[in-house]
């Protein structure tokens, strides 16, 4: 006897809208937007529920697949062609830098199961981490503050606070000197 596959969508509809909504804004509204743009980038992510802190630089090219999952804290930086594929949660915090073409994925499909189900899981990326070109960070991977994921490097477990990490899997390489202001609650930009 076959296996009956479920065909059911793996997000209910007002989701599905949303993400229709939100494609037709970035499409229209946010992608042809000038670069020094990025207050007007934030509202529009606002306006489909992200969390932005102050001065938050999320330039044209970026995508952003759920505004509603997205919470970045002060001074976040998102490059042109960065992809925050956020079915989960993606919180980015204070001076986190997401470079040019980097993939933070937020999900992937069970194999083991007939029908590939989604699987979601949150990422955070910490205070002060740079998550370099072309670098990808895997479901549920959390980055330390300070933490750098080098270029075309792949996250596939959590990363520590203050070292640099390359490869894929992403390796430990050597440890990154935090700057003492970075430390402290509340820092400000060197």
């Amino acid at each position: 006897m076959e296996d009956v596959i479920n065909r059911r969508a793996s997000f209910p509809l007002r989701n599905r809208v949303l993400r229709f909504l939100w494609g037709a804004v970035r499409i229209v509204l946010f992608a042809p937007s000038p670069r020094p743009f990025h207050a007007w980038r934030a509202f529009l992510l606002r306006c489909f529920g992200a969390s932005l802190g102050r001065d938050c630089r999320i330039y044209p090219k970026a995508q952003v697949w759920a505004p509603w999952n997205l919470k970045c804290d002060d001074f976040v930086g998102v490059a042109d062609g960065a992809i925050i594929y956020n079915p989960a949660p993606i919180s980015l915090a204070t001076y986190a830098i997401v470079s040019q073409e980097a993939y933070l994925c937020g999900a992937t499909h069970d194999y083991m199961k007939p029908h590939f189900p989604l699987v979601s899981s949150q990422i955070t990326i910490g205070r002060y981490a740079w998550i370099c070109a072309r670098a990808t960070v895997q479901p549920g991977v959390r980055v330390g503050d300070g933490a750098v994921l080098g270029l075309g490097a792949v996250a596939t477990k959590d990363l520590d606070p203050w070292k640099v990490y390359a490869g894929i899997p992403a390796r430990f390489v050597k440890d990154r000197t935090p700057i003492p202001q970075m430390q402290e609650t509340g820092a400000t930009a060197p």
